[in-house]
């Protein structure tokens, strides 16, 4: 869809930064150069600190330092996603525990949300798609390793916590292309979809997972082509993989990061920018053949390019 972006702007960009792998120092290296250039930004977290064995390093805001320096960049104007509970997986308690935790830190509920892979990632695996055939061709792709292992959705299950996903999240990422121009890829974002009932509307992202990705998706040529296409990139990444080398941006991000400044872009939260299309095209509800065309472009990037 075409979109006229506020105050004469081309183009729309925001990220939505995975909490996995990052230290506090590296977070802090990352946001504070990212606050100089302008860029308003989404930081996925986890609210509670964890209990058990842990999936993935990084901060929880169970670790003060963290969680002020969180406080910090809500202040400036980043906003703090939910990344599941903890690194580890929880029961429906637990993630009642975390949401209240979140909504007591920074003032309101989360608005924006990324599943984490843990056993409570709601809809995810292969809940991710509809149809046998496609399931059976994720399945194939992963070795049938994400098979019934995902659980958040399933009620009678510890870890559901659908209804509560429902009630207090209005985002939840789902598909990841590689492509800088997520709205043109998934024109309906943000779009509820009828058969995934507990999450009331989703949203796609560009691949920038890890430092590689990220630089690939972001270079010259594609941020001269989001920009000329008028278009909104949500860019999917974890700062935590390859951003920061001894205490050190990479260079190349640094440059890139640099040159997108510069341009004529609205570089606001990932719920400031969704809620500004869903509010001038209204609400979406997706259909068979907007939701096939989205899984079949993902599932083909997944099985041949290596997309999340």
């Amino acid at each position: 869809m075409s979109v006229r972006w506020p105050d004469g702007k081309r183009f729309a960009f925001s990220i939505f930064d995975d909490p996995d792998a990052q230290t506090l120092s590296e977070g802090r290296r990352v946001y504070s150069f990212l606050a100089d250039l302008g860029f308003r930004t989404t930081r996925g977290v986890w609210p509670l600190g964890a209990t058990r064995e842990v999936n993935s390093l990084g901060e929880t805001c169970a670790n003060p330092e963290y969680l002020a320096h969180n406080l910090e960049l809500q202040k400036l104007g980043f906003e703090m996603g939910y990344h599941n509970a903890t690194p580890h997986s929880v029961v429906r308690e637990e993630t009642r525990q975390a949401l209240d935790l979140f909504k007591n830190y920074f003032g309101h509920d989360p608005r924006a949300m990324a599943n984490h892979y843990n056993r409570d990632a709601i809809y995810w695996g292969s809940a991710r798609l509809t149809g046998s055939l496609a399931r059976a061709v994720y399945s194939a792709s992963t070795l049938s390793k994400n098979n019934n292992r995902f659980r958040g959705e399933v009620e009678g299950e510890p870890e559901f916590w659908g209804d509560l996903c429902r009630e207090r999240i209005e985002y939840c990422r789902n598909f990841v292309y590689a492509d800088i121009d997520t709205l043109a890829v998934c024109p309906w974002m943000p779009y509820h979809d009828p058969l995934r009932p507990f999450v009331r509307n989703w949203y796609s992202a560009a691949d920038g997972a890890n430092i590689k990705n990220y630089i690939r998706m972001l270079s010259e040529s594609n941020q001269d082509r989001l920009e000329e296409q008028g278009g909104a990139c949500i860019m999917y990444t974890h700062f935590g993989h390859g951003f920061v080398e001894n205490e050190t941006l990479d260079s190349r991000f640094s440059d890139l990061m640099t040159r997108l400044s510069k341009k004529n872009g609205w570089f606001v939260p990932v719920s400031t920018l969704l809620d500004y299309v869903a509010d001038r095209r209204g609400r979406v509800e997706i259909g068979a053949s907007e939701r096939n065309r989205l899984q079949s472009r993902w599932l083909w990037q997944k099985i041949f390019r290596g997309t999340s």
